[in-house]
């Protein structure tokens, strides 16, 4: 059975979800402002975390950070803030999905299996040994021997690119900022230099999309970063 960490400060709002979602067949552990949330965050392990932004103590972008401080846990956010600046700040900071209230048990729940699904492919591809390629559409990632072919057509990338095409790939819809990707493939600080990053990108898409103007493998979120296409 999922175990799902609901942070929500209304307390009939956190007993409808947790009821509708332990008749879905998860178990929900609730948590009703920010200092006990850090608290089950720090100390336990989830297999998805609901989150609102609005709470007392440490508010819900806080508790992201700290959630990714540890684990790349999948995080819906679930709040009343609807503006676009807060869905970019959510999304930015590393979460997976952002709805906004008043919401629908269905469209909720059809939302949570969703992230579950995608972080076990992805737990799945981190553990593949090598010998086990990552798919994606007609793209096949091959880490053990850093090839990447596309209708049995070997492409060409250079260790960077290749390292941006497998982080996307083996984390599947989860959106980087320019600042994360910077971070994770050079392995350096980020400072603001957007062209490395535009340049690489652009070049992997030359290589890999059908029509670069119109990606499919490599989506873009304006103002916010990329993400792999959807599975």
């Amino acid at each position: 059975m999922e175990t799902i960490l609901l942070v929500e400060d209304d307390r009939s709002i956190s007993e409808m979800v947790m009821n509708h979602l332990n008749m879905e067949g998860y178990r929900v552990v609730t948590a009703f402002d920010g200092e006990e949330a850090k608290s089950l965050i720090l100390g336990n392990e989830y297999d998805l975390i609901m989150l609102d932004l609005m709470l007392p103590g440490l508010s819900g972008m806080d508790l992201l950070q700290v959630v990714r401080q540890k684990s790349w846990v999948p995080v819906i956010i679930v709040s009343a803030k609807n503006g676009d600046i807060d869905k970019a700040l959510g999304l930015g900071f590393g979460a997976d999905d952002y709805m906004a209230k008043p919401f629908s048990l269905i469209e909720l729940t059809a939302r949570v299996k969703a992230a579950i699904r995608r972080s076990k492919i992805t737990k799945q591809s981190d553990a593949y040994d090598g010998d086990k390629a990552i798919r994606l559409f007609d793209l096949v990632i091959d880490s053990d021997n850093f090839s990447v072919t596309k209708n049995g057509k070997a492409i060409k990338l250079t260790a960077k690119e290749f390292a941006i095409m497998h982080l996307l790939a083996t984390h599947p819809n989860r959106v980087f900022t320019k600042a994360q990707l910077y971070e994770r493939i050079w392995n350096e600080q980020y400072y603001g230099d957007e062209n490395v990053i535009n340049v690489h990108m652009r070049r992997l898409r030359e290589k890999i999309e059908d029509d670069p103007s119109c990606p499919r493998y490599i989506k873009t979120l304006w103002g916010i970063g990329y993400k792999s296409g959807e599975i």
